[in-house]
């Protein structure tokens, strides 16, 4: 079959086109591209001194840093060079996998939300099983009643001694700060700083101190006598999705600023030996970042 000449340009539109010639380029490689990881690397908010440590000052990614290095995996890169609105989300962490460890597409070019990387640990360490490193359905059980105390009580305490200093530019500031805030993990639901009878519209809310301490206080005390001489809470054996979210919150508390906070914690003898053992462990799974 004879082939079709392709049609001709008017002359006048070939001139025109001239004035804007297309020229391509070569692509230019990435510092950051996929290619240059080689290890799985974890990407968090920073430490509070990068100099002395390697562990988030951000509790959220905390918790992932203790449950993987918990699970037994070693040799993890962390890196916090990274704002959080350049993660999955729009948040932190995320963990970014090498060429060679992203399975799928699903991966997003081998970076994984914080909610994949439970599957992903699994998958490296092996499935933890129905008991979940639990010794008996009964701990396994009861085992969600300290992760709902811990996420509950203790959180808004952590989040509370973590909070801003109240101004009136916050009002003006339609950004909501990093974090869970305080107000999601109290019920019922603080009342806000206005209400009806106010001239102003509702805004903020009020937040009772002092049923946080209290309650943040008995919640310590019973995390502590729940914990005892073992080696890790509930009895268990190994390492469970407990002792990493614990490590996470009991760290967490001991950095903060609050005085109150951190005594309640730092007067028991048991949760600080603990806390700095667990410490170790997790601090030698993981190295900083080298491109």
């Amino acid at each position: 079959m004879a082939k079709v000449p392709s049609p001709s340009l008017p002359a006048p539109l070939l001139k025109l086109f001239s004035y804007f010639p297309l020229h391509t380029y070569p692509a230019i490689p990435s510092p950051n591209s996929a290619q240059l990881v080689t290890r799985p690397t974890l990407w968090i908010h920073p430490p509070p001194n990068v100099e002395t440590s390697i562990l988030s000052s951000d509790v959220e990614c905390l918790k992932w840093q203790a449950y993987i290095a918990l699970r037994g995996l070693k040799d993890i890169q962390v890196r916090w060079d990274i704002a959080p609105d350049g993660g999955i989300e729009g948040g932190l962490p995320n963990l970014h996998l090498s060429p060679k460890e992203a399975e799928s597409e699903k991966d997003l070019g081998g970076l994984l939300s914080s909610h994949l990387i439970a599957e992903w640990v699994d998958k490296q360490a092996g499935d933890a099983g129905p008991l979940e490193g639990y010794l008996d359905d009964s701990a396994k059980d009861e085992s969600r009643a300290w992760i709902t105390l811990l996420e509950g009580k203790i959180h808004a305490a952590l989040a509370l001694s973590q909070r801003p200093p109240f101004s009136a530019w916050s009002l003006l500031t339609p950004f909501p700060s990093s974090g869970r805030p305080v107000e999601t993990t109290l019920n019922p639901p603080p009342p806000p700083l206005s209400g009806l009878s106010s001239l102003l519209p509702p805004y903020g809310t009020h937040i009772d101190r002092h049923t946080v301490e209290f309650e943040y206080k008995q919640a310590i005390s019973s995390l502590s006598e729940r914990l005892g001489t073992d080696r890790w809470f509930l009895g268990s054996t190994q390492p469970t999705a407990l002792d990493a979210l614990a490590f996470a919150y009991l760290h967490s508390l001991l950095k903060c600023k609050e005085n109150t906070f951190r005594f309640e914690v730092s007067r028991r003898v048991n949760l600080i030996a603990w806390e700095h053992r667990v410490q170790s462990e997790i601090e030698a799974a993981f190295k900083p970042y080298k491109p």
